[in-house]
């Protein structure tokens, strides 16, 4: 069942356009992330999701019903933002009860939400300490508390770790992971990290300039993107994309020769997609090349290897195991053409029919 359906959605400040013409269907229980760079557009679309920004053109829809004219508290949606927005002079307790209390609920199914949020999140023994000594970590988990206790049909999330340090970043997003496995909801989540939407959603929505460049599962993402941008935003490190030239069946790229004999290819500039952890075929195989290790980046159980192509341009080659090469170093790069990805001048993938 569709929970929430965006039908052609556009929004408009003043003459500027900044959504173009969304169209978005999200199941009943998805964990669906928004990602995009900054002044994508992401964060206004939840808002308009939410209620908080009025739609200029199309609808949304929640559970198969237009809301575009009713008020945020009717839609029956919790919105967890970046910033915690705890009240300082209230326990912990009573910054998760305190929407139950002004909506007029029972103090019996006040207490008994309160409690359940507070095992879910395992803020137990917190309830009776106020925000200022919380770690961020904690805030922000009493503000998702806040959110499960109202039961609302769907979670919006808008970038709700940007505040917190790397390492409780990575603690959270393994957190609201387990809350959807245990909520079954439907969450919508906003976030600029691409890391974050890899390992939180059922489905990623890449967003540029306000327009959709193309929706899947991360995997579906990371392996078979539609184009350029696509292909260089998600992953890390990022898709080497090389410049080069084809007349048809032969593509030169930074040196390297490469036959396309089975795919329909324009003559002329086209671009190589190749990712990092892909040249890892035998040296023996067909399609290698030497390159210069620049500088190496270790990581610990990998390294990422920057290297110069014979033109100049930069690659990166991820190595794991105890081999590792250093700077100044040769290196003998291969890889499997199957692994190849092409696009064509104006960065949309070629693909073979």
């Amino acid at each position: 069942m569709t929970a929430i359906e965006l039908r052609d959605v556009r929004k408009n400040f003043g003459g500027v356009a900044i959504i173009h013409g969304v169209d978005l269907a999200i199941e009943n229980g998805e964990f669906v992330v928004f990602v995009g760079p900054s002044g994508c557009g992401k964060s206004t679309l939840l808002r308009m999701i939410a209620g908080l920004e009025d739609v200029s053109a199309g609808d949304v829809l929640i559970d198969g019903s237009v809301v575009n004219d009713i008020e945020p508290a009717s839609r029956k949606l919790a919105m967890v933002f970046q910033s915690y927005a705890l009240y300082p002079h209230m326990s912990v307790e009573q910054n998760m009860s305190f929407g139950l209390r002004m909506t007029g609920t029972s103090k019996d199914e006040t207490k008994k939400r309160v409690a359940e949020a507070a095992r879910i999140l395992q803020l137990d023994q917190l309830m009776r300490r106020k925000p200022a000594q919380l770690s961020g970590g904690q805030r922000q988990r009493v503000a998702i508390g806040r959110a499960i206790v109202r039961q609302p049909r769907a979670f919006l999330f808008d970038e709700p770790l940007s505040n917190l340090d790397a390492e409780l970043r990575v603690q959270m997003r393994v957190e609201i992971a387990k809350l959807h496995q245990d909520l079954g909801a439907t969450m919508i989540y906003v976030t600029h990290d691409q890391v974050e939407a890899m390992t939180l959603a059922d489905k990623i929505v890449v967003l540029r300039s306000g327009r959709i460049e193309q929706i899947g599962s991360p995997a579906q993402l990371y392996a078979d993107p539609d184009n350029i941008f696509v292909a260089g935003f998600i992953g890390s490190p990022k898709m080497n994309l090389i410049n080069a030239t084809s007349d048809g069946r032969i593509v030169s790229a930074g040196g390297i020769t490469l036959d396309f004999a089975g795919l329909a290819l324009p003559s002329g500039s086209v671009t190589v997609g190749i990712r990092p952890e892909q040249f890892d075929a035998p040296v023996t195989a067909p399609h290698g090349f030497a390159v210069t290790a620049q500088v190496v980046e270790n990581l610990g159980g990998t390294s990422i290897v920057h290297c110069a192509l014979p033109d100049g341009q930069i690659i990166l080659v991820e190595q794991r195991g105890a081999v590792r090469t250093k700077a100044g170093e040769a290196l003998r790069c291969a890889f499997d053409p199957a692994n190849v990805l092409l696009f064509d001048a104006e960065g949309r993938r070629l693909r073979s029919h």
